[in-house]
């Protein structure tokens, strides 16, 4: 059997399931999957402080799950569209039913948020 093209290491899989099995990274990851946001945005979706998100951010972009880029003095982030993990990412994101109660009130948030 060949291995599959971008295979993880069983430590890799360990590590990305590990930050993913955080509800707000999961989610927080679901959200940047389709567009960047600004911290400023997420700190009111998720309505926690902006150290607190920016924590979950560093650690998501550490593992190289997401990308940073700096606008003046705005940092957006979205997911990091290469990698081996991107393929796993994805693929644990599409679990998540687009009907889900608090995706949905997530997204409800997003709408009234601006950071400008």
């Amino acid at each position: 059997m060949e291995p599959q093209q971008n295979a993880l290491s069983s430590e890799g899989v360990s590590q990305c399931l590990k930050l993913l099995s955080d509800p707000t990274r999961l989610l927080m990851m679901k959200l940047l999957a389709d567009k960047e946001y600004c911290v400023c945005e997420l700190t009111a979706i998720f309505d926690m402080s902006q150290p607190g998100i920016s924590q979950h951010l560093r650690k998501l972009k550490n593992a190289g799950l997401v990308r940073e880029r700096r606008e003046g003095q705005w940092r957006y982030y979205a997911i990091h569209p290469s990698g081996p993990e991107y393929t796993l990412v994805r693929s644990i994101l599409r679990q998540i039913d687009e009907k889900d109660g608090v995706l949905q009130t997530l997204r409800l948030k997003e709408v009234t948020v601006s950071c400008r």
